[in-house]
């Protein structure tokens, strides 16, 4: 059975719908960079998506071809990821999207890398015939954080976000957006879900 992030990792993946301090150990992710609004059609965003599908599943079906990684095991594709944040430091403002800096991005399994994760961007260039030249290899080390399950539309995270700030600082850990950023796992497809179900975990670092 392939090895699935979501069922391995809950505490990172299920948290509960109310905020919870957690400590996340490093990460390493194929990300892309981008700024702007994610809805515009033909976004920078939207074409990173690309991108990430296309390297990721570039390493996991490495299986089916001549490239042998070592350590592969098989795994399911983990969900899409992204850190959010605008250039001028300030709170994310969710009515101003054309403001906003990204880093969006897919977790790689422990065995990928740099050399096996070059060949992917090189595999996923020739076979999908997409430019994936904008995938990088990115460690993430994200330490400790408030989190949380925001259930619903995109736009309704404001109140998600309020009710994790109050209970960060009554823990006495206020939101610290500093070189870590406002983090965003998305759990649903969009396309296939109605936006009252749609589950996206929030996590934003804290001091």
């Amino acid at each position: 059975m392939a090895f699935d992030f979501k069922k391995e990792y809950k505490e990172f993946y299920l948290p509960a719908q109310k905020p919870a301090l957690v400590t996340v150990p490093r990460m390493s992710y194929v990300a892309v960079r981008g700024e702007g609004d994610p809805n515009t059609e033909g976004s920078a965003y939207k074409r990173s998506i690309e991108v990430l599908y296309a390297v990721a599943y570039t390493i996991k079906m490495s299986k089916m071809g001549d490239h042998r990684i070592e350590g592969y095991f098989d795994f399911v594709v983990p969900p899409l990821e992204g850190l959010w944040w605008t250039t001028d430091g300030q709170p994310l403002d969710f009515g101003d999207k054309g403001a906003l800096q990204f880093i969006s991005m897919i977790r790689l399994p422990d065995f990928v890398g740099r050399a096996d994760f070059d060949w992917a961007v090189t595999e996923a260039t020739r076979k999908k015939k997409l430019d994936c030249s904008a995938a990088e290899f990115f460690n993430y080390d994200e330490g400790l954080c408030v989190q949380c399950m925001h259930m619903g539309p995109y736009d309704d995270e404001p109140v998600t976000i309020a009710a994790m700030k109050a209970y960060a600082e009554s823990t006495g850990h206020p939101f610290a957006h500093d070189e870590r950023m406002h983090h965003e796992i998305y759990l649903s497809d969009p396309r296939k879900t109605a936006l009252e179900k749609l589950k996206t975990v929030i996590r934003i670092p804290i001091a």
